[in-house]
C-alpha cells in the first residue's frame, strides 16, 4: 500500500454474521514479502465499534442503501485506514437530470471553442 498499489475504486461493503467487510477492494502483493503472500482481491473485515457497527447495519437494511470506501490513507502512527461512506442509489428522474446537465455542458464548451476560433 505504501507504494501506492491499490485500488479502492469497486469496493463496497457487505454484512456477514454481524460483522462488516469490505469487498471487492484490491492491495497488491507487497514487492519484498519473502514466502509468504495474501490473497490480493479477498473480504477485509472492518474494526469498527459495536455501535457503529449496529448503525451502519441498520443503515444498509434501508433500500439502496450501500456502504461504500471513499479514501484509504495513513494516519500519523503509520496505520493504514478507510474511511467509508453509505451511498444511495440515484432514482431514474435523477439520471436523466444528470445526462441532460453533462450534454449541455458539452454543447456550452463546443459552442465557446467555436466562438474563440
Amino acid at each position: 500500500m505504501r507504494l501506492g498499489h491499490a485500488n479502492i475504486n469497486d469496493a463496497y461493503g457487505v454484512e456477514k454474521n454481524g460483522e462488516l467487510y469490505m469487498s471487492n477492494m484490491f492491495i497488491a502483493e507487497y514487492a519484498n514479502k519473502g514466502y509468504e503472500s495474501h490473497v490480493e482481491k479477498r473480504d477485509r473485515k472492518l474494526l469498527l465499534k459495536k455501535k457503529e457497527i449496529i448503525d451502519i447495519i441498520n443503515a444498509l437494511a434501508r433500500k439502496g442503501a450501500t456502504l461504500i470506501a471513499i479514501k484509504l490513507f495513513f494516519n500519523d502512527k503509520g496505520r493504514a485506514k478507510l474511511e467509508i461512506g453509505l451511498g444511495r442509489g440515484k432514482k431514474m428522474y435523477d439520471k436523466r437530470e444528470a445526462t441532460k446537465e453533462r450534454d449541455w455542458n458539452r454543447d456550452k464548451q463546443r459552442i465557446l471553442n467555436n466562438a474563440n476560433h
